[in-house]
């Protein structure tokens, strides 16, 4: 060792300077290869951002249900008569039913559901102002259950019931935002236009190409527009696409050959 105190041999001794420039200047190594900047990219999860996803998924999923029952249906009718008004009026009667099925449906289902909600909310709150020191601790085991010491299972549950006792049981006893309820009109609405967006498509098709392409015109229509919703309903569930637009693509397809086969096969039997 020499007089400034550095160890001579192997390069252990270097001044503290330069282990720091070193270090500055060793590239840093990225958590994922797709961050060019060194730096890991997090996704951020956000319980409404996530349920918003979910609304739009299933308003994508209610416009395939009218795209196929629409066109199955003005397919089949087609395959009976050549008689466009009878094709038309079959399809908007069609139209109208199916989305005030869908729409009074998904009323009933997220008004119950509100309802179910509601009530366990309503249950948590009178066990909240009855117990409270029970329902802390049952926080604080919830916590504990997940991994976290008991120690900082506590704090979290104090800090949680201090800021909102209500909706820190909700969301992970309930698995509900006490915030954000799901309601039952938007809910009917939303299914109401997708159904009547979708049914849309098979209808002009079927009503403005000539005769003799209206089947075929109306096929590669529908083929086209399955593969679409298919295709954004699994990017929105962070699927794989390309499956699951075939399989909305055959679903399509099969429903229309069926129903044309039938509608063929009455036409015949009754001469029309």
């Amino acid at each position: 060792m020499d007089g400034t105190g550095n160890a001579g041999d192997g390069g252990q001794g270097r001044p503290d300077g330069q282990e720091r420039s070193d270090a500055a200047d060793a590239p840093e190594r990225p958590d994922r290869p797709d961050a060019p900047d060194g730096h890991r990219r997090r996704e951020p999860h956000h319980p409404s951002m996530n349920a918003r996803l979910n609304w739009l998924r299933a308003g994508v999923l209610g416009a395939n249900d009218g795209i196929v029952s629409t066109a199955a249906l003005v397919v089949g009718v087609a395959g009976a008569t050549m008689n466009i008004t009878a094709i038309v009026v079959a399809g908007i009667a069609g139209m109208f039913a199916g989305a005030l099925s869908m729409g009074t449906g998904e009323y009933v289902s997220v008004s119950t559901q509100r309802d179910t909600e509601r009530a366990a909310l309503a249950r948590e709150r009178r066990e909240l102002a009855e117990e409270p020191d029970a329902e802390l601790d049952e926080l604080t085991g919830m916590y504990r259950d997940r991994g976290l010491s008991p120690d900082l299972a506590r704090q979290v549950a104090l800090q949680l019931t201090a800021r909102d006792a209500l909706r820190a049981h909700a969301e992970i006893e309930l698995r509900l935002d006490s915030g954000e309820l799901t309601n039952p009109w938007v809910a009917a609405f939303t299914s109401f236009g997708a159904f009547t967006l979708g049914a849309l498509i098979p209808l002009l098709f079927i009503t403005l190409s000539p005769d003799a392409w209206r089947v075929p015109a109306t096929f590669l229509a529908v083929a086209c527009a399955t593969a679409a919703t298919g295709a954004i309903s699994a990017r929105l569930g962070r699927a794989p696409a390309g499956r699951a637009a075939m399989r909305c693509v055959l679903g399509g397809a099969f429903a229309m050959t069926v129903t044309y086969g039938i509608g063929t096969l009455i036409g015949t039997a009754d001469g029309l």
